[in-house]
């Protein structure tokens, strides 16, 4: 059987223009859009540019697969209007069970190795955002203050709806909002992040060995999560 081939390409030029207060993309003169027929758009000029890369490096066929920055906002403009307050209350949420606070007591090298690894985190989440976290051993839930989400709740205000969109997603490839947040504020590099997320995989693998599986859907889960902090960054930009 021959490979499902994409769309075959309609348009020779891309550019950016501006409107409405953003740039959007252009394909031949005529605004793109979004899957939900929303002008596809960026806040700015940096996160345009590279969707303008993505959209001029397609060839004969589009393959949508070469284009996670054009996935990335187009879904974040089409569920903006109903979906934002959604995204930030996600982000929050993930406090009340995030990765960095539930830890293990035995064996002593896994304990000491999350301590060392996750508490630079939780330490950034109080100087950053004036959040403290209580961590505990074992996997019963432990509540976090209100004051803790409410910090961060406030923090997340101003975001826009393309920021909060990435960070809810970054939060559950992690499984913590605290790492997400880490990403947002560039506390590390991404790689670095993506890595204090998966220590108990990392222990399990010097124990076990690699499980083929298992290494092959964390590459996925690495990819998708170094695109969305190229994304955040770009919306800096």
């Amino acid at each position: 059987m021959s490979e499902a081939v994409g769309p075959k390409r309609f348009y020779k030029e891309v550019s950016t223009v501006p409107h409405e207060g953003r740039h959007a993309i252009e394909l031949d003169g005529r605004m793109a859009k979004t899957m939900g027929r929303n002008v596809l758009s960026a806040p700015g000029l940096a996160l345009a540019n590279a969707v303008v890369a993505e959209w001029a490096g397609q060839g004969e066929h589009i393959d949508r697969a070469t284009m996670p920055l054009t996935g990335l906002l187009s879904a974040s403009i089409d569920g903006r209007d109903a979906d934002t307050e959604q995204w930030r209350e996600e982000i929050v949420k993930y406090l009340g069970s995030d990765l960095v606070c539930y830890r293990v007591s035995e064996p002593d090298k896994l304990a000491s190795r999350q301590a060392a690894v996750w508490g630079p985190y939780v330490e950034f989440l109080r100087e950053e955002f004036g959040a403290i976290l209580v961590t505990t051993v074992g996997i019963m839930a432990v509540p976090q203050a209100d004051a803790s989400a409410a910090a961060v709740r406030r923090a997340l205000q101003k975001a826009s709806p393309e920021t909060l969109f990435a960070l809810q997603i970054a939060a559950a490839i992690a499984g913590s909002a605290v790492l997400a947040l880490a990403l947002w504020k560039e506390f590390g590099d991404a790689e670095k992040i993506f890595e204090a997320s998966r220590v108990d995989e990392r222990f399990q693998e010097e124990q076990w060995g690699v499980d083929e599986e298992a290494k092959a859907r964390e590459e996925r889960l690495k990819a998708d999560f170094l695109t969305v902090a190229r994304f955040l960054t770009l919306l800096k930009g």
